[in-house]
């Protein structure tokens, strides 16, 4: 988390959170969702405008963690601002480097670890559980994902979508939860 952020946190320990404002699609895109854009319906449904801006996004991305809810935030200044998401908190980035070692990366940039299991859902898509956490295969992947699963070094087992949060212990709708 940013410092400056921590020095906001301290400063005003009692902002309340926000819902519904921010969302993460499944291809480890951020939208802002305004009164508009959230009175149209769910995210991902109705999504916002997408954020484009690379400083914005990179700010978001180093002060992204979960509650111990399981609910994914954007700790903004003193504010959490709860993430509404498409899929899974994390989308997995794959890349082969020039010695063809593959590397795992999540949306923000972080390396995940070593994939330690990986699912295969109703739809075809493609979990991988890792030291960071479970999240999707970005769908642009999914050829890098077919040679390791052709190769033997992952071997994903039957998983129905619906039930990966509570088995993974995330939340896709925090807005949801609050208001349950």
């Amino acid at each position: 988390m940013d410092e400056m952020v921590k020095a906001a946190l301290a400063k005003w320990p009692h902002v309340p959170h926000c819902y519904g404002w921010l969302g993460l699609d499944a291809r480890g895109d951020w939208y802002m969702r305004d009164d508009r854009t959230q009175a149209a319906g769910p995210f991902p449904q109705s999504k916002g405008s997408r954020i484009q801006h690379d400083k914005l996004r990179e700010f978001i991305e180093r002060n992204y963690e979960a509650d111990a809810q399981g609910c994914w935030f954007f700790q903004n200044g003193p504010q959490r601002v709860y993430v509404e998401l498409e899929a899974t908190p994390l989308i997995w980035r794959l890349r082969r480097d020039d010695a063809g070692e593959l590397h795992v990366r999540a949306h923000t940039g972080l390396p995940a670890g070593p994939v330690v299991a990986s699912w295969l859902d109703e739809t075809g898509h493609l979990y991988l559980q890792t030291g960071q956490g479970l999240g999707l295969v970005h769908s642009q992947d999914m050829a890098v994902a077919a040679d390791e699963v052709e190769a033997g070094r992952w071997d994903p087992q039957p998983a129905d979508s619906a039930a990966l949060p509570a088995g993974f212990g995330f939340v896709r709708s925090p807005q949801a939860a609050a208001h349950a």
